[in-house]
Order: C-alpha cells, then structure tokens, then sequence
C-alpha cells in the first residue's frame, strides 16, 4: 500500500480505501450485496492486511446499519483506522429528515458516532448539496463539530466548481475550517470532473476521493458489449448507477481496458483504477466489493506503472469533448497557465 496527503492537510490515506455500500443490504440496497457483521469483517481485514487505513460509509446506506456493522468490526481492530461517513440525505418522514442545517448535520453526527461506536468521526463529507441552507449555517456546523472533536476534517461530496467555492470562501469569511476532502464520481467513462473539480482541487489543495472509480463494475472487464449485463451483478439486479450515457462509448473503452489488460497480464479492472490512481489531486479510490478475492485482486492497481502509450490510448478512447471556455482558454491562454488550469487542458481535446 501506498499512502498520500488528503489535499493539503496533514492525514495519509491509503491509496485505495474501503467502501461499506454493500453492508447491511436493507430496501434498496439489497441489489448490492447483504453482507452482515461476520462477512464485512472478513473483507476488512483483508483490507487492513494489505494497509487499507480507510474505511468510507454514510448515515444513509441501509438506513444507518451500515455504520452499526462498521462500529461493531472495528470495536475490535485497530484504533487508527480511519472512518469517514456521510450526511445530508433523507433519512425520515420528518421536514428535518434531510439537509445541511445546523440542526439536522449536529444531530446525524452524533447518531453516527453511536452507531460507530466511537466519539469522533475523521472525515465527515456533506453528502450532496443543500441549497435551501445558507452556505454559511452549513458551515459553522461543520467547525462547530471540529471544535467539540467529534469529527477531524470536513468534506462534501457532489458538489459543482461553484458551489465548494462558495463554501470555502463562507469558510475563509469567518474563519471556519475549511473542507480538506471531496468525494465525486471520476472514472474512464464518467470523465465530467475534469472540467471544474479536478482543477479547483488542484488550486484549493482539496484531497479527491473517488466513489465507484469501476462505475459500478462496468469497467471491471466482465461487462462487454456482447454481454452487456454480467451475471450476478447488481445490475442484473436493477441497479442503475451511474448513468451511461452512451452505451456504444463504453463498450469502445472496455474494449481498450480489456487490450491493455492482457499486455499487463491483468484484469482490465486493475488497468482503470491505475489510470484514476495517476489523475491530478486524487488522494484514494473508495472501493467495495464482495469477496476477499475481489479486494486482493484491485489491490494488484498500486503495482502497475501505465506506459506512454497506454495512457495515450486510454484517454484517447474516453476524452471528454473541450467545452467553452476552455476550447477558448486554450486558443489564446495557454502561455499563462497555472498548474490547476493544467489539470484538465493537459489532455484536453484539441
């Protein structure tokens, strides 16, 4: 395992972190996985084994059963694991059941810390964005929950380029702890974080965390376009995140991850977390799965070293078309680029 710095604060986080999407397997999340306290304890030594020292959850996954399960593994480990949850979904009936009020964040927080069992949490994202609460009363709840320990660094998660500056900049304001962290959604396939986040991670100094870096298992290699659903996968089940927009797109950039693959001697899956792993201010890639195998073999990522080439093939196949202004930028800019602007124009269609 490999460990680098989540933005530019002082925590190491292991390259590849552990997502619990799977555990619990209550309502909708049953088309994932039903892995109860004995099997999820089985994949989180695996993952402490191999040096994983982050364990990512949310209130919300299995409606909190999820965090029940994490707590009562990790009662029994390692006080130094890592443990990052999640809040801002509905989670109730009530007109409070959702948000990022003062009053519904302090209060999920603490229910997470029970559920956890532990009095602090380390990495606590804002879930999605709330644009019925000032920016500014988010905030101050997050640094009132750093002030009283019960989390160590704020984050978000799906957020837009402008709605994390607006939220750093009500930080800056009033002396608030900024965020340190953001969770998205970046593979081969879904490639949109390259025009905003990506950049604004770059000068901000914020950690990227990615979730689903395999896209839900559609870049693992066992989804091809003459089998487009793999047997026994969740979306064999119906699951049906995240959106594919171009299906024939896809299947050109499974295609490409399936080539290199058999020159590494490797499956294509390991082939598309390297790629995501060499990407500008990625910190980890949060990844799950279902069997110790799983694990053992996405791990074999930290080793593989991509060549010119193959990077070029790869974003060849998956480059996301230069939209204003940045085809614009990069006309009459480019002498006056910073290192963030270089975080997409890089490889930016030309």
């Amino acid at each position: 395992m490999n460990y680098r710095t989540l933005g530019k604060s002082g925590l190491k986080v292991s390259a590849i972190s552990m997502g619990t999407f799977s555990f619990g397997g209550e309502g909708p999340f049953a088309a994932i996985a039903q892995q109860g306290v004995n099997e999820a304890g089985r994949l989180i030594d695996c993952c402490i084994d191999h040096g994983v020292n982050l364990i990512d959850t949310a209130n919300m996954y299995s409606t909190g059963l999820s965090e029940e399960i994490v707590g009562e593994v990790l009662s029994s480990r390692s006080p130094d694991i890592l443990v990052s949850s999640k809040a801002r979904m509905r989670i109730g009936d009530g007109p409070n059941d959702e948000g990022a009020s003062r009053w519904h964040l302090i209060r999920e927080c603490e229910r997470s810390l029970k559920r956890l069992k532990r009095d602090h949490i380390d990495i606590y994202h804002i879930h999605e964005w709330d644009g019925q609460t000032p920016v500014e009363e988010t905030m101050e709840a997050l640094d009132t929950l750093i002030r009283q320990g019960k989390i160590r660094y704020s984050g978000c998660s799906n957020y837009t380029g402008w709605q994390i500056m607006k939220s750093l900049m009500a930080s800056d304001r009033a002396s608030y702890q900024r965020f340190a962290t953001q969770q998205i959604h970046y593979t081969l396939e879904a490639r949109e974080a390259e025009y905003e986040l990506l950049p604004l991670s770059v000068d901000q100094g914020i950690g990227v965390t990615v979730w689903s870096p395999l896209a839900a298992g559609l870049l693992s290699g066992k989804h091809t376009r003459n089998h487009p659903v793999a047997s026994a996968s969740r979306q064999e089940r119906g699951w049906s995140e995240p959106p594919i927009r171009s299906p024939e797109r896809l299947w050109r950039i499974v295609d490409v991850l399936n080539e290199i693959a058999i020159v590494h001697d490797i499956e294509a899956a390991q082939i598309a977390l390297a790629w995501t792993l060499a990407r500008p201010a990625v910190s980890s890639l949060i990844v799950g799965g279902t069997s110790v195998s799983q694990f053992e073999r996405n791990f074999r990522a930290l080793d593989i070293v991509l060549s010119d080439e193959d990077l070029k093939r790869l974003d060849l196949v998956s480059r996301p078309p230069q939209i204003y202004p940045l085809w614009h930028q990069s006309q009459f800019a480019s002498p006056r680029f910073s290192e963030a602007d270089r975080a997409y124009q890089l490889n930016a269609e030309t």
